[in-house]
């Protein structure tokens, strides 16, 4: 009579669950919460902040709109850009 090594579903799934947790962890988690620092920040731009966009651009915000920024670069040079082209603020 041949011997039946069948092998619960649960413990072949197993494996697969163990490491869709550790990318969920060590990947997903801090991703979802450094946009939402980033998001924060952003709700948080005042007039006169100094910000470094994403393009290494370092301005200072002249006014905020709903989704852009008015930013002076230099005497006389003003450009606008989405809010989420901002790096950071720096801190003097």
């Amino acid at each position: 009579m041949p011997q039946s090594n069948a092998v619960n579903p649960l413990v072949q799934l197993f494996p697969l669950a163990l490491i869709f947790i550790i990318f969920y962890f060590l990947l997903i988690r801090p991703q979802k919460q450094k946009e939402k620092e980033h998001r924060k920040m952003i709700e948080g731009i005042n007039k006169n902040d100094e910000v470094v966009t994403l393009g290494g651009i370092h301005a200072t915000v002249v006014n905020v709109k709903e989704k852009t920024l008015i930013l002076r670069i230099d005497e006389n040079v003003k450009m606008e850009v989405e809010k989420s082209s901002i790096a950071y603020i720096k801190k003097p």
